[in-house]
């Protein structure tokens, strides 16, 4: 995939393309299937399908107040757009220039001067260039000025791919709403894929060491949507290779100073150094809520049953 940070690092020849703009938050099976159709759209015309995306939620900028937590960041955004195939990515800015040019100049200097477009598939709902004051019956209008055609994803039959077994469509607020409260296989079924947190490994308190059970602490400042506190069947991904694993969110309650949201990984039947190390965390399944316990003893011995439920779950072999 090609990639481009900035309007200016587009190359003057690029395109003719075919391009769909949106915040793609999640990368989600709705959103692969869109991309699928603009990809097949653009082999038969003999076009580059072109992602157009942005830095930030562009409420960010609009209503700080509004902006809902993203599903990835940026950098994993890029890397799942990579992995599904689009041709090139463009990532613009959304700051305060973005947000108050003008609708015909959005059209003007980005899809056609620079993105040379000759296909813009969109929603219905599109809106686009200063205060929102451009839709699809403007777009159209440009279109035929500039010499591009308008698709509207919902006349394209995607149905079976945007929603699940006849319920909602597939969207990044359904994903975090489950998300927030554990459903973590759920999610994955929207997501067409496992969620992942990402950051670097971090030293902690050393407390699940010293009870056989080592952790891999991460860094607070994860890369990811970090899902609701408990105790998570899940697998770590790390320098291309991916481990089971046993993971816990949250402050756990029956220790004092914890940080919230600590996310903890224990690796089953391996102990590797990872200190420093980024690695990503795949959640699987929910196994269990956050519980205070009466003492190292009650902890260990649930960690044990953990142990055991985590690997049925991953389809690991369980010994006696």
């Amino acid at each position: 995939m090609h990639f481009y940070a900035d309007v200016a690092d587009v190359p003057d020849d690029f395109g003719p393309s075919a391009v769909t703009i949106g915040k793609f938050d999640g990368v989600h099976v709705g959103h692969r299937a869109v991309i699928a159709h603009l990809e097949d759209a653009a082999r038969c015309r003999g076009l580059v399908s072109t992602v157009v995306t942005f830095d930030q939620h562009p409420l960010n900028v609009i209503d700080p107040q509004r902006v809902p937590p993203a599903l990835t960041s940026t950098a994993q955004r890029r890397e799942l757009l990579d992995a599904v195939g689009v041709d090139t990515t463009l990532l613009l800015r959304f700051d305060s220039a973005l947000q108050a040019k003008p609708a015909e100049a959005f059209v003007s200097e980005i899809l056609v001067d620079t993105l040379h477009a000759k296909l813009v598939f969109v929603g219905s709902d599109f809106r686009f260039g200063a205060r929102g004051a451009g839709d699809v019956t403007l777009l159209r209008q440009l279109g035929e000025r500039h010499g591009f055609q308008v698709e509207l994803i919902d006349d394209v039959d995607l149905v079976d791919d945007v929603r699940v077994a006849g319920e909602r469509r597939v969207s990044s607020t359904w994903i975090r709403e489950l998300l927030s409260v554990g459903r973590v296989a759920e999610a994955a079924r929207l997501l067409g894929r496992e969620h992942a947190v990402r950051s670097v490994v971090v030293h902690g308190n050393q407390r699940g060491r010293a009870m056989g059970y080592p952790t891999a602490n991460l860094a607070p400042a994860c890369e990811g949507f970090v899902p609701a506190d408990g105790v998570y069947a899940a697998r770590v991904l790390h320098d291309g290779v991916t481990y089971p694993a046993a993971v816990s969110v949250g402050n756990n309650p029956t220790f004092q100073g914890v940080p919230a949201k600590q996310i903890e990984a224990h690796l089953l039947d391996v102990d590797i150094d990872l200190y420093d190390e980024t690695i990503s965390v795949l959640f699987v399944a929910y196994v269990r809520g956050m519980v205070a316990f009466g003492g190292m003893d009650e902890l260990a011995a649930q960690m044990r049953q953990d142990d055991l439920d985590i690997r049925l779950l991953l389809g690991m072999p369980v010994t006696a």
